[in-house]
């Protein structure tokens, strides 16, 4: 039974039959959720709460290697930074729906293995998979990925509402995820130009699972509200800790000072950067695919935040005219620039 699965051609199921062997012992866990995969469209009960929806699209070669990254953690790893998005609204997600184009090498088994991620994420975050659409492709992959969730207008948090003086907050630590993926670089460079050759990935764990399994902040949301605090702005850190304090400042129509040695940064990223020769403060800043949270908050809710270890407070937001700045060590000023990722690039 197993060899036939790994054999089979997802043409020989057609959609249809593709979509009944992904689906058919989905549970919904959501009572927003009326109506899930089978009908022409997805039936939500929002009655008395705002919905909050974000998309994002993955192309094969683009935003993911097939030669290093397995398709599990594919799977899991693109169902997980849509919740990000939802969470970085200081909301929660409840429903996602999954798109995705295959060329003729993909295999059912391969299939099942990109959506057994997929299912995972779903379970460990409690979101339900609630449709999408198959169709074919002449070059790889593209997956698309839309996810749902609800939020009160309470608790709903935007780019744009920094105010003068609030405090610049992030959590865990960044320029992990850059590392690993500059080490999967290397060693598939090493593979394909010495064939056979194995790739040295010992001693690189939390690097690499930065890179090939994040995880969306869903604790400090509830950290949050827990400390009874709602971020004046609120950003997840996809493109860099410079891109996205730029989206912040420009949409709050503020500026902000950074300071370089209280930006997190785990030794295991330096001692990565090290072997690279990457400074790990550019790591930091311009890596990008952290999915850490960035956010402010009144400077009068210090005393609740300023001791918690998973969040460090980096700087401060001040006027437009100051500019969009990070302080060194030793006093100097230096303009921050969006320099992240950018997919059309």
């Amino acid at each position: 039974m197993e060899e036939n699965r790994q054999q089979q051609r997802i043409s020989d199921l057609g959609e249809f039959g593709l979509i009944r062997h992904l689906t058919d012992d989905l549970v919904m866990k959501n009572r927003s959720t009326v109506k899930g995969i089978g009908d022409d469209a997805a039936v939500l009960d929002y009655a008395s709460t705002r919905v909050v929806v974000s998309t994002d699209m993955l192309a094969e070669g683009v935003h993911f290697n097939l030669v290093y990254t397995p398709l599990k953690h594919l799977g899991y790893k693109a169902a997980v930074v849509n919740f990000s998005d939802i969470y970085a609204m200081n909301a929660q997600p409840r429903q996602l729906l999954v798109s995705m184009a295959l060329s003729g090498k993909y295999t059912l088994a391969m299939v099942d293995e990109i959506y057994a991620g997929i299912r995972l994420a779903c379970e460990r975050y409690g979101v339900d998979l609630a449709g999408g659409d198959t169709t074919s492709s002449y070059t790889g992959m593209t997956l698309c990925f839309t996810a749902i969730g609800e939020g009160s207008d309470e608790k709903i948090t935007y780019r744009s509402g920094a105010g003068l003086h609030d405090l610049i907050c992030v959590s865990g630590d960044l320029g992990g995820a850059y590392l690993g993926l500059q080490l999967l670089e290397r060693e598939r460079m090493l593979f394909e130009r010495e064939k056979g050759m194995q790739p040295v990935l010992e001693g690189y764990d939390y690097v690499l699972e930065r890179q090939l399994k994040p995880e969306a902040r869903k604790d400090i949301i509830a950290l949050l509200d827990e400390l009874g605090i709602k971020p004046t702005a609120m950003i997840d850190i996809s493109d860099g800790l410079s891109s996205e304090l730029l989206h912040i400042c420009g949409q709050s129509g503020k500026g902000c000072a950074v300071y370089a040695d209280k930006i997190p940064v785990h030794d295991e990223t330096r001692r990565a950067a090290r072997e690279f020769d990457i400074e790990p403060l550019i790591a930091a800043l311009n890596g990008g695919e952290d999915y850490e949270l960035l956010f402010t908050v009144p400077v009068a809710q210090y005393d609740k935040i300023g001791n918690r270890p998973e969040i460090s407070i980096i700087g401060h937001i001040t006027d437009s005219s100051e500019g969009v700045r990070m302080i060194s060590p030793q006093g100097e000023e230096i303009p921050l620039q969006a320099q992240g990722w950018n997919a059309l690039r």
